[in-house]
């Protein structure tokens, strides 16, 4: 199967085309972008990963961080009210979908410059007056995100190599590095693989104060470790993976490095879905205890049409 991909120096495939995107390679109308690579043999391949039965959700709740958002996103309210004076309760949620753990859309970041979204897309297609659902979250829930996971846990790698970081701070996480915690994992790689990094940013999360929270939220712009951008990322993502995911709320390091950001390549180039604030600890402290850091997973979006993010819905399955 991934001699069937074009090769990443081919990229892009269009001449005038913004760079490494792959525009067309489904079709001009396709909305799944690398999520065409969880055929029904790789899915069920992965199956095979299920030996236990043992279940892990990979989702923060949805108020996890209260009134101290990232971003300046609109936090979760919860309404509860009672039917009448029957015994019956009914309830309303309000929430930004990018709140908590979610898979960010293709509608959510396109090519800056360039003003496209995944195969050419524009914001006048969303907003327009002649607008329609194109790229929209639904696409993604009629089979959903399955396919084999694995876990690469940076946090526990670099501990145990004495490296520095600080997950509140602009820096890069090298190719290097997420490399060599795979071989320390003993970790193979396989074409269609859903990747998950556990950066460290929930651990560092949980034993900062509301204070350090509030004012670390406030800051402009705000500030994140991630995966660095580079060539070599883009390339190693597009030679193996259906979908990329990490537990902090930018995937990639924040504010950018380069004069590019992977979200424009991924989201507007490849339709590669990215997924932020997963909750990874319980997966991570599952893996290390087995010594298994592959798994299965099920993840279904919700099914809104146009929508344009939304929470995982996402379980790891041993």
């Amino acid at each position: 199967m991934a001699d069937k991909i074009p090769k990443f120096d081919d990229l892009p495939l269009n001449p005038g085309d913004p760079h490494h995107s792959a525009w067309g390679l489904y079709g001009d109308k396709d909305e799944l972008g690398t999520l065409n690579r969880l055929t029904n043999s790789i899915v069920s391949a992965a199956a095979k990963e299920i030996q236990s039965g043992h279940r892990i959700s990979l989702n923060w709740p949805l108020d996890a961080q209260g009134d101290i958002p990232f971003f300046g996103r609109q936090t979760f309210h919860k309404h509860i009210y009672q039917k009448g004076r029957r015994i019956v309760n009914d309830d309303t949620w309000t929430f930004n979908t990018q709140s908590s753990s979610q898979w960010d859309g293709l509608r959510h970041f396109g090519y800056q410059k360039e003003g496209k979204f995944y195969n050419g897309v524009t914001i006048d297609d969303i907003h327009g007056e002649h607008k329609t659902d194109i790229l929209g979250i639904h696409a993604w829930a009629d089979k959903g995100i399955v396919g084999r996971g694995i876990l690469v846990d940076y946090h526990a790698w670099r501990t145990a190599q004495n490296i520095p970081y600080d997950p509140f701070r602009t820096g890069s996480i090298p190719l290097s590095h997420l490399q060599a915690t795979l071989k320390a994992q003993g970790t193979e790689v396989r074409f269609g693989d859903i990747l998950l990094i556990r950066s460290g940013f929930m651990h560092s999360y949980a034993q900062k104060t509301v204070h350090e929270l509030r004012s670390l939220a406030a800051a402009q712009p705000p500030s994140f470790s991630g995966v660095e951008q580079s060539e070599e990322v883009l390339r190693w993502i597009w030679e193996n993976f259906a979908a990329v995911a990490g537990d902090q709320p930018s995937f990639e390091c924040w504010p950018t490095q380069q004069p590019y950001l992977l979200h424009e390549v991924l989201l507007g180039g490849w339709g590669c879905p990215i997924g932020e604030l997963f909750d990874l600890e319980a997966l991570a402290a599952h893996c290390q205890k087995e010594q298994r850091w592959s798994f299965f997973v099920t993840s279904e979006p919700c099914n809104v049409p146009g929508g344009v993010a939304s929470p995982p819905n996402m379980l790891a399955i041993f």
